[in-house]
């Protein structure tokens, strides 16, 4: 049974990985570097900004680096008008999970501002009682900010669940000993998942909740 569950935000929880995908073509494009595929652009999706610039341009300086990460940040602020949104099913789901007494949680390659700026457009910060951000630990797929959430819930790794759509996800979970929950409906495929010992693979938000609703939550705290 489940009392612990860590939500990844991006391709988790917010559709928002063509929006990620178009700001990373438009800082390459601006930087002078070869554009990768929006496809290869989203692989990366789930790490920390730095580490995801230096993964998908090995060969740039640290310089290149952070001009790439810089003209990110301004297209996904300002130049880019991609449409993000929840998926379907999740704030019911989270609602219902929270009714059921689990303690809920966020880990995400996100910043901590972008993570505050999201949660200020959707509301959906009052469900969490911890998140942890790549700005402030280490990236996925060290599994520091489980760490930090389990520490901080007190809760037992073997009562805890990490839901998330990339390997990133899965590989961190196996790394801080607890069990991992794929969302086939993000980045990866169902078969990368399964590879990186996902418990189970689900295809679409709602069917990930209902899963985990299905007798497999537990209140945390009597």
């Amino acid at each position: 049974m489940y009392q612990l569950i860590i939500f990844d935000w991006d391709g988790t929880l917010m559709d928002s990985a063509q929006k990620i995908a178009n700001c990373i073509q438009a800082s390459a494009r601006d930087v002078g570097v070869l554009e990768p595929s929006s496809q290869r652009a989203k692989s990366i999706i789930g790490l920390g900004l730095t580490e995801a610039m230096q993964s998908l341009f090995p060969d740039l300086d640290s310089a290149k680096v952070k001009a790439l990460v810089d003209a990110y940040k301004y297209h996904f602020l300002k130049g880019d008008e991609t449409e993000q949104k929840l998926f379907d099913g999740v704030s019911e789901g989270l609602e219902a999970l929270e009714a059921a007494g689990a303690v809920l949680a966020v880990a995400t390659g996100k910043s901590r501002a972008g993570l505050d700026r999201a949660f200020a457009a959707n509301g959906l910060d009052k469900h969490f009682v911890v998140t942890r951000c790549a700005d402030e630990t280490r990236s996925k797929p060290h599994p520091q900010m489980l760490h930090e959430i389990l520490e901080f819930t007190a809760i037992d790794p073997k009562n805890a669940i990490m839901v998330g759509d990339t390997t990133y996800d899965m590989d961190m979970a196996i790394n801080a000993n607890i069990a991992g929950l794929g969302a086939g409906y993000g980045v990866h495929t169902e078969e990368m998942l399964l590879a990186s010992k996902a418990k189970e693979v689900h295809k679409s938000c709602h069917e990930m909740m209902s899963w985990l609703l299905d007798d497999r939550v537990e209140r945390a705290y009597a």
